[in-house]
């Protein structure tokens, strides 16, 4: 269909006059404006369709030279803010979720995130993070909801904690965590991951989750003249409770969680205060069976959780590129056989 010029110029003056209105507000540091402003641009593209595919392509020229130096009207973004007018079509019912996100944000969400569900559990979490750009980026690269919102658990907690407290701690749980800046290498022992996680704490914190503080590594106590100590100890602010971790680079055996019975009793007893939260504990295994696990916890008296953690396979690139590839390894085989047979 043929544009309507007059119809069309319209279109553009009201854009035009929107772009204005939304700087404005912008430099007031008003976000929420800016999505608006990308919401109602899509959704006059959306209802403007019989203009044919080079409707587009002319509001982004013509917005540009209305404003040379503005960015993000380029007809890619542009296609995007039909995108997320589509995917959002009540602008009201999200201005206190996905309007408050930076548009990069938004930007990583349309185009990595094809379910909603999923795709609401991440603004969530966002805004409860303050996660850049960046942050979220990586999360979804390493399944975070597929490990923590919809993993399967292994946990006592919704027997021994008290409600919200034990959905909150039963959510906070990650399967497996991914300590991804820790290398996998052979015959890595239990101290040797714990030292890469204190060293790389703020990794390992934005790991774990929201609200977790250090409070130390080989952590201190004495019963009754004897020596003790945790491998890990942290305080979560959002629960409110001390976490203990305990890190073990073997399958979970069954004796793990008496051991953490027993230093969730001395925690508990030396350093919880009474407006705290009961402490809780997380086993980390290299591996765990279900069904043992659940049997080990099932008479425990203190709230632990069991789960896996897997370590990265990265090899540095000064490493790989001192690796033989598939195909020299062909030809080195190939050349020895040929000499082999005096050819």
């Amino acid at each position: 269909m043929l544009i309507n010029s007059k119809e069309y110029f319209e279109i553009l003056k009201n854009i035009k006059e929107q772009i204005k209105a939304a700087q404005y507000k912008a430099v007031l540091g008003a976000n929420k404006e800016l999505m608006e402003l990308y919401w109602n641009i899509g959704n006059t593209i959306i209802t403007n369709t019989k203009y044919g595919t080079n409707f587009v392509e002319n509001l982004s020229r013509d917005i540009l030279s209305e404003f040379p130096n503005i960015q993000g009207f380029s007809v890619r973004n542009l296609k995007y803010m039909r995108k997320f007018a589509e995917i959002y079509p009540d602008f009201q019912k999200v201005q206190r979720g996905v309007a408050l996100l930076p548009w990069r944000n938004n930007l990583t969400l349309l185009s990595k995130i094809k379910d909603e569900t999923e795709r609401q559990w991440y603004i969530e979490k966002n805004l409860e993070n303050g996660w850049n750009n960046t942050v979220l980026t990586h999360q979804i690269e390493i399944k975070l909801y597929q490990r923590q919102a919809i993993a399967e658990k292994t946990t006592n907690y919704e027997r021994l904690l008290p409600s919200p407290f034990s959905e909150l701690a039963e959510e906070s749980l990650k399967s497996p965590y991914i300590f991804d800046f820790v290398e996998k290498r052979k015959g890595i022992i239990e101290r040797e991951i714990e030292q890469e996680l204190v060293a790389n704490i703020a990794k390992t914190i934005m790991e774990l989750g929201t609200g977790f503080a250090f409070v130390g590594n080989q952590y201190h106590i004495e019963i009754s003249e004897k020596d003790y100590y945790i491998d890990l100890l942290f305080y979560n602010i959002k629960l409110r409770c001390f976490v203990v971790i305990e890190l073990k680079n073997t399958e979970f055996k069954p004796e793990y969680a008496g051991k953490m019975n027993f230093y969730l009793s001395a925690i508990d007893d030396i350093l919880k205060h009474e407006t705290d939260n009961p402490t809780i504990g997380i086993m980390l295994c290299k591996t765990k069976d279900r069904l043992t696990a659940e049997y080990a916890l099932k008479d425990i008296n203190k709230p632990i959780g069991v789960s896996e953690y897997k370590l990265s396979d990265f090899i540095p690139k000064e490493l790989i590129d001192t690796l033989p590839s598939a195909e020299d390894i062909e030809r080195r085989v190939k050349l020895k056989f040929d000499v082999e047979d005096g050819v």
